[in-house]
């Protein structure tokens, strides 16, 4: 495995304290955007210390998703804290979106291209490290080939053209079994078991990157990641949403797994140093398993207001993640649970903006 050996062991000692002392340092409420997107992007030692050894520039394909924005501002931020010269490319459509000219402002090089092209991707700079972060999920009920081009198709060309590079993938949690919270959730040596044609379609693209790590010998890893949250949406953001306007909340899954946004690219990005050929496989998300029943009521708390529910919350199978193996690797999240959820309601009680993106964390058929 392409561990960068030069650099584990000073990132190995910046583990032992950079959490407690990110921790310590942490806000009591965020009340702004701009204070939520900078602390998004506020690199560890550990980061700042990879990016010092990492050879090479950085691209990161689909720029222009929910989370990939604050990775790159992540990676530039880390990179010139370092005092290094890199590169940091993003490449998306950009079509209707106004993400671009922010990137460009921050010091990002925006490289506008629609993936499916093959010219498109072989006229990209062979970037020496890449954050695949390409995807199609929702919208594929009734679409399911455009679903199976873009996470299967693109990864074609993506794998050849970066033959040469070491390339971290975003995949999901959603390529595991289904499986109730008594097993603790899904391990890295859980068999793929993926419901439904976006899953199967996410397995797809996890089987072409691994197929070029192996004609090429590309060092790969593969994040199983679910779920990232910003205070703009996500799992918490939905249950919050649903207490705070009186609305039952609805049991039929009973439990759910959630990471900070900022650390779940934290550890993206550190997990450019665990790339290998055959691919590396990491679950990405925090450490608990969380009871949806749990965190309603202590949104409901916060809020001053009942709680309702529907459905009774046993026996369910859902989708969960062990992230034993990541914690290991990155230490524990640096924004814990309760402080989650204390930003969350704090947000959503001032009537910030919310994407208006609901993440579906109940839906288990696969039907996106």
């Amino acid at each position: 495995m392409l561990r960068l050996p030069e650099a584990c062991s000073a990132l190995d000692q910046l583990r032992q304290t950079e959490v407690q002392v990110r921790m310590a340092s942490l806000p009591q409420v965020i009340d702004s955007e701009p204070a939520l997107d900078a602390l998004l992007s506020l690199p560890s030692p550990a980061l700042i210390e990879l990016m010092r050894r990492l050879d090479g520039d950085l691209i990161v394909l689909g720029i222009g998703g929910k989370m990939g924005a604050t990775l790159g501002h992540l990676a530039l931020r880390a990179i010139r804290a370092a005092g290094v010269s890199k590169r940091v490319w993003g490449v998306s459509r950009f079509h209707g979106s106004d993400i671009r000219g922010g990137l460009e402002a921050r010091g990002i090089n925006t490289i506008g291209a629609d993936l499916l092209d093959r010219q498109a991707v072989d006229s990209l700079p062979r970037a020496r490290n890449v954050m695949y972060m390409v995807g199609r999920k929702f919208g594929t009920s009734g679409t399911e080939d455009l679903t199976w081009a873009t996470n299967v198709i693109v990864p074609t060309y993506v794998s050849d053209h970066f033959r040469d590079s070491r390339i971290v993938v975003f995949s999901t949690g959603c390529v595991y079994p289904l499986v109730s919270a008594s097993t603790g959730g899904c391990t890295e040596s859980t068999p793929p078991d993926p419901v439904g044609e976006y899953a199967q379609s996410c397995l797809g693209r996890e089987r072409v990157f691994a197929y070029g790590s192996g004609i090429h010998g590309t060092p790969v890893c593969l994040l199983r990641l679910n779920y990232a949250v910003d205070l703009r949406y996500g799992v918490l953001h939905d249950i919050a949403s649903q207490v705070y306007s009186g609305k039952p909340v609805d049991l039929s899954v009973s439990h759910f797994n959630v990471i900070w946004q900022g650390d779940a690219g934290q550890h993206a990005l550190l997990a450019l140093g665990h790339c290998a050929s055959p691919p590396t496989v990491i679950n990405v998300t925090g450490p608990e398993l969380v009871s949806v029943k749990w965190a309603a009521e202590r949104f409901a708390e916060l809020f001053g207001v009942d709680v309702t529910f529907t459905g009774d919350g046993q026996g369910q199978r859902m989708y969960l993640n062990n992230a034993a193996e990541a914690t290991a690797l990155f230490g524990y999240p640096s924004v814990p649970l309760l402080t989650l959820i204390r930003w969350q309601a704090e947000w959503i009680r001032r009537g910030l903006r919310s994407l208006g993106m609901p993440t579906h964390y109940g839906v288990v058929d696969g039907v996106y």
